[in-house]
């Protein structure tokens, strides 16, 4: 039986394409407290577990999301700005335009809407559903609940020759000191960065600092470059929290978005969700 977090219909994706996906890291340092970093048995710090990202919060994932939703943005948003971030998006003006026009129209093109996989850093940062880490010397494995997207992330590798083009690209990985340093290419344009039309082209490369604080902590850095849309890199920190006693279960996005043919039509008459 599929056992659904969230339902994806329109007013859930109007309320996910209006709010940042990244969250500042405010406070968060970048040297671990060595003595509470569990550890893996050749001494690089153990991420073994599951986790929810987006977050600041201790406990479970029912725990932490509890009396919890997603929040509409309020107040001015300018399409060079994500609100929450701690640095502004450096969009070139004609592509600032792009994601303007996208809020504009509240977010309603957002991929996930269609259940497409949302991409690197978003399936991170999104913080609405529990991830899972395996790890090895070998490699990392990101196993992600929402549409259940993964990522093998091999370590001290280089990127294949024959890269496809793909919604989650190809990540390797290698440690610098404490700190899982993860180097990601190979995307397509279909997905979003963060929050509402924040688009990117297939020239996109995206760099992740994975740092274990503590017991429950993980210190997230994500770097975005891209020649095409962006003026300069775009860096983002925030928060993974470790949720104890939580497993992944079955999403099954389509089965869930009741609302599919009804957003298809939608989408044929602006008027009726386009911001005046």
């Amino acid at each position: 039986m599929t056992i659904p977090r969230i339902v994806f219909n329109l007013a859930a994706v109007a309320a996910l394409a209006t709010v940042p996906m990244i969250v500042a890291g405010q406070g968060v340092s970048a040297s671990p407290t060595s003595s509470k970093v569990p550890r893996m048995s050749d001494g690089k710090p153990d991420m073994n577990g599951v986790w929810q990202g987006g977050s600041n919060r201790i406990g479970t994932w029912e725990e932490a999301n509890a009396g919890g939703g997603t929040n509409a943005t309020t107040g001015q948003i300018t399409p060079f700005a994500v609100r929450g971030a701690q640095e502004k998006a450096p969009y070139q003006p004609w592509a600032a335009q792009k994601v303007l026009e996208s809020f504009n129209r509240r977010g309603i093109d957002d991929p996930m809407a269609r259940c497409l996989a949302p991409g690197v850093p978003r399936t991170t940062t999104m913080g609405l559903f529990p991830m899972q880490i395996v790890q090895t010397p070998q490699n990392v494995v990101m196993l992600f609940e929402v549409f259940h997207v993964f990522r093998v992330i091999p370590i001290g590798a280089k990127h294949p020759e024959d890269l496809e083009s793909s919604f989650m690209g190809d990540s390797v990985g290698h440690w610098e000191g404490d700190t899982l340093v993860v180097d990601a290419i190979g995307f397509n344009d279909k997905t979003w960065l963060a929050g509402t039309g924040t688009f990117h082209s297939d020239k996109l490369h995206v760099v992740e600092k994975f740092t274990r604080m503590d017991e429950n902590t993980i210190a997230y850095e994500v770097t975005m470059e891209d020649p095409v849309v962006l003026t300069k890199p775009w860096t983002q920190r925030s928060t993974i929290m470790l949720r104890p006693g939580t497993r992944l279960r079955e999403y099954e996005c389509v089965e869930n978005n009741t609302d599919l043919q009804r957003y298809e039509k939608l989408l044929q008459d602006e008027s009726v969700f386009r911001r005046k």
